[in-house]
């Protein structure tokens, strides 16, 4: 009677055990209890006497006793190799999950959209100065840079400013017209310095109207003249034009014009820069930006207070090309600026 009630339990706990197993399939869970049942079943009659019919003595009942203590074992072994397998099942499904959650995250960030990284930029319209920050989120401080250029210069303080060294000589050159303006790109070994640091020539184009304004007064254009340090650092001279006598450095920039724009041409002539710069050197200095994307800060401007002058036919060249290709006057924000006495 006793095998016959463990029989039962070890029926009922796996029949329980089997109800728990997380989806496992039909045919294999039917064939995992029915070979369980035939492994308790044949220990339990390997236990019985051999004659139904003979007498329980003591040798029956200790052989009895020893059957069920061998049957509790298995059962017990049985149980603890399923509730193994039930955790393997277990953690096989939680890693399944976290695989699922990791897949579906990765699908919802390529989903996201990229941040905006644009090039198309233009002087009006949509693609104009007021959204330079939103065409390319690279070029946020178009819109909250603390330090932008141009200014217009006024109130600047009167000081005694260290004269800017130019080391100008006749150079290669090439001309790009690359969309924006005319760009004059000039071989090596032009400097200047200014406060004891050297800064060398790396390019200068041109802006119509002048982006800078004096005390308010704005010119028909200006020159900037780009230079760099070794530390990458940039120092812009800025030229102002007016109308007058035709200007050499100028024209010979003029009669290199490339036919199509980012079109370069190099032509085998020289071109001096020095031939572009006032008689009188005095200039306003302030630090700025690029007045271009992605009008990165940090920039070193000096504003030559003299005008240069440009003929009337030379100028509507350029008007012909760049109508309006100045950015409007950002917020001085407080900054110093100087002014040569």
């Amino acid at each position: 009677m006793r095998i016959l009630i463990a029989l039962l339990a070890c029926s009922f706990v796996m029949m329980a055990a089997s109800a728990n197993e997380p989806h496992a399939s039909a045919p294999a869970s039917e064939a995992a209890k029915a070979a369980a049942a035939k492994t308790i079943t044949e220990s339990v009659l390997s236990k019985r006497p051999s004659s139904p019919g003979a007498p329980m003595g003591t040798s029956s009942r200790v052989s009895e006793e020893q059957a069920e203590v061998d049957l509790s074992a298995k059962i017990a072994a049985r149980l603890a190799e399923m509730r193994a397998s039930q955790a393997a099942r277990a953690a096989q499904a939680a890693r399944a999950r976290k695989a699922r959650i990791a897949r579906a995250a990765a699908l919802t960030a390529a989903a996201a959209p990229a941040p905006v990284h644009g090039t198309h930029w233009s002087y009006e319209g949509e693609s104009g100065p007021d959204n330079w920050s939103r065409i390319n989120s690279d070029w946020s401080k178009c819109a909250n840079g603390a330090r932008q250029s141009p200014i217009d210069l006024r109130d600047a303080m009167k000081v005694d400013l260290e004269q800017i060294s130019f080391d100008y000589k006749p150079s290669s050159f090439n001309v790009i017209d690359n969309g924006h303006t005319v760009q004059v790109t000039v071989g090596g070994g032009n400097y200047i310095t200014v406060r004891n640091h050297m800064y060398e020539l790396m390019q200068f184009h041109f802006h119509r109207p002048s982006e800078e304004r004096i005390n308010g007064r704005g010119f028909e254009m200006v020159v900037h003249l780009v230079h760099k340090d070794a530390e990458g650092r940039l120092a812009v001279v800025a030229i102002l034009l007016e109308r007058g006598k035709a200007q050499s450095t100028i024209q010979t920039i003029w009669n290199n014009l490339p036919l199509e724009k980012n079109e370069v041409v190099a032509p085998s002539i020289l071109v001096d820069p020095t031939d572009m710069l006032p008689r009188k050197r005095e200039y306003f200095t302030y630090m700025g930006s690029l007045t271009t994307p992605p009008c990165s800060e940090g920039v070193l401007w000096m504003v030559m207070k003299d005008p240069v002058q440009a003929s009337a036919a030379q100028m509507a060249l350029f008007s012909r090309l760049y109508p309006l290709n100045a950015r409007p006057i950002q917020p001085s924000s407080g900054r110093v600026v100087m002014e040569s006495n």
